[in-house]
């Protein structure tokens, strides 16, 4: 049908969309949940509404994701949820032995208006067992809303200070944003070269990307622990990468727990990367190793060799705001001319309260001189208009973007959501090292029509016919 997607813009005064760049928000607090250890998500609504997040994320991630619900039904629906959320906390325990429950609302729940922290009170909880909840109304924001929330209940249920007189201890909390485990797994060990301590929250490293051992193991080895939760209160500094996704946690532990935090973009490319490092090397007493310098190098290197691809091609980016502007800022790097931005979470009120998404994009677009379309709040019918007016070489987005790209451009898969294709739940997008390798695959892709529209112009020469 996106061939019928008209080329004139037609302002929309509604708030509905035409094929959304976001889900809800509970989907992405399972998947925060699931960065917890020996944590089982709860979904507090309909069976139909954790089924559809499990398989959503199933099928991005190719492994089983493990959620429980309180299965509302007709009654629920009337005379509100308590009843069901006490029942399934006690069967849950009783069947699945959890150390967590980690309980996020949806759209059912929030409209009727359950109050979740007194039904966890009354409910029978064993000994040595936890359950904590987050508000995530499908209705308002996006799935990143969801993470921030999540993540945030992570600080305000368990964060303690043991330490007096504003003692701190020589380790940092780092706060990953919405990003893929294998990501993860890059900041940790930037982190390690740096010989800095830390605590990842949420880590869902060797939970969603666990290894096939032939024995079936329902809470995998990876996760935070709740102990480690609790010392985020002692920590010397917070680093939230994204701010959309993160910075609301780190605003929370420093008013709980007068720790100061640095909010900082997703570390994909060389500028978002240095001021990660910069970030740990000015709070620590530590240097850059030389491997990381390396590696450093090697990126140059490639955005060298590279340059005559990439300089001067337009591009079109959508997705999670915090990986979106951090792709922005590496594309500028490029020499690329990013003239369409667009993320499905709003930018303001409704989202995470944070706002200026299209502020910060457009400051680095006028800055590099470029002049491009910004939208918050957006959705892929917006952006497909935009390409018919202003073509593009490249688009760089997630699974739903490729119907665009089917007649419009060449695409590069990066952000969130790769639904259709295997293994792209353990695929890396930040640091430079693995920047590298995303920039090769992005030049040399014989089969796609990205290799046909990145490879530099050259003239054709008559060549006389042979008789």
């Amino acid at each position: 049908m996106l061939e019928y997607t008209p080329k004139e813009m037609i302002k929309r005064d509604s708030g509905g969309m035409i094929n959304p760049a976001k889900t809800c928000q509970p989907i992405s607090a399972m998947y925060a949940a699931l960065g917890i250890h020996s944590c089982l998500p709860q979904s507090h609504g309909s069976q139909g509404c954790c089924s559809f997040h499990r398989m959503h994320l199933t099928r991005h991630f190719r492994d089983p994701i493990m959620a429980s619900t309180s299965s509302f039904t007709e009654g629920a629906s009337v005379f509100a949820g308590g009843a069901n959320l006490k029942t399934s906390i006690k069967n849950v325990f009783a069947i699945y032995n959890p150390d967590v429950i980690a309980i996020h609302t949806t759209c059912l729940s929030e409209t009727i208006g359950d109050d979740i922290p007194t039904a966890i009170r009354q409910s029978e909880i064993p000994e040595g067992k936890v359950v904590f909840h987050a508000n995530t109304p499908s209705y308002q924001g996006s799935h990143i809303t969801g993470f921030s929330n999540r993540t945030n209940a992570m600080v305000t249920y368990f964060s303690e200070t043991k330490l007096a007189d504003g003692k701190k201890e020589n380790y940092a909390n780092i706060i990953p944003g919405f990003v893929n485990p294998a990501d993860i797994r890059e900041i940790k060990r930037l982190t390690e070269e740096m010989g800095i301590k830390y605590i990842m929250f949420p880590d869902t490293s060797g939970v969603v990307d666990s290894p096939m051992t032939g024995k079936f193991e329902m809470y995998p080895s990876g996760g935070t622990t709740i102990p480690e939760l609790k010392k985020t209160g002692d920590a010397k500094l917070t680093i939230s990468l994204g701010r959309f996704a993160s910075q609301m946690a780190a605003e929370s532990l420093e008013k709980k727990g007068k720790i100061p935090f640095v909010s900082l973009k997703e570390p994909i490319g060389i500028k978002a990367t240095d001021e990660f490092l910069m970030a740990l090397l000015g709070a620590f007493a530590t240097e850059i190793p030389k491997s990381l310098e390396c590696e450093r190098g090697q990126l140059v290197d490639v955005m060298t060799d590279t340059h005559f691809h990439f300089h001067g091609k337009k591009v079109a980016i959508f997705g999670d705001p915090d990986v979106v502007t951090a792709m922005t800022e590496f594309c500028l790097s490029l020499g690329m001319l990013p003239v369409h931005v667009l993320t499905g979470t709003p930018g303001g009120a409704l989202g995470s309260g944070l706002g200026g998404f299209e502020q910060e994009v457009m400051a680095m677009l006028d800055e590099a001189g470029v002049c491009g379309n910004v939208k918050a709040a957006g959705d892929l019918f917006t952006l497909h208009q935009w390409i018919k007016n202003e073509p593009v070489d490249l688009l760089i987005g997630n699974t739903y973007g490729k119907y665009i790209a089917r007649a419009a451009c060449a695409v590069q898969r990066v952000c969130g959501n790769q639904i259709d294709r295997l293994s792209d739940g353990m695929r890396c997008t930040v640091q430079t090292d693995r920047t590298t390798d995303n920039e090769a695959d992005a030049s040399q892709t014989p089969d796609d029509k990205l290799s046909r529209r990145l490879q530099p112009r050259r003239r054709s020469l008559d060549c006389p016919q042979l008789s």
